[in-house]
């Protein structure tokens, strides 16, 4: 269960449940696939640091 960053703020950021699923699930998947380069702690899960580069505003979602 994911504690911190609260969701609601997260979905605050981002506009909705969906869009926040999609958003953390893509940038997981790409922290996963190059773990060495882009995570610094190693015992972070990809989706915990993907939903803190959210919150972070690191990265930013935007609506096509």
């Amino acid at each position: 269960m994911l504690i911190q960053p609260p969701i609601d703020k997260l979905i605050d950021k981002v506009g909705s449940k969906y869009a926040l699923v999609c958003l953390v699930t893509k940038r997981a998947r790409q922290l996963y696939d190059k773990r060495l380069n882009l995570i610094e702690d190693t015992d972070v899960k990809a989706v915990t640091y993907a939903s803190e580069e959210i919150y972070n505003g690191k990265v930013l979602w935007t609506e096509e």
